[in-house]
């Protein structure tokens, strides 16, 4: 049953994961070459996954 609820909340994890970053990367100064791209990555699965419902 715990297997379900995870993946049932897939895209709310990745959203709390994104937001998480979004406010380290400025605190703690990070930055590299593929940043700007995981970050929007995870932005646009986590959107789809909680539009279907995962």
């Amino acid at each position: 049953m715990s297997r379900f609820r995870l993946t049932k909340s897939l895209g709310m994890i990745l959203l709390g994961i994104w937001l998480i970053m979004t406010g380290l990367i400025p605190l703690l100064n990070l930055s590299f070459e593929g940043l700007p791209l995981i970050m929007s990555i995870l932005a646009v699965v986590s959107g789809i996954l909680i539009l279907l419902g995962r």
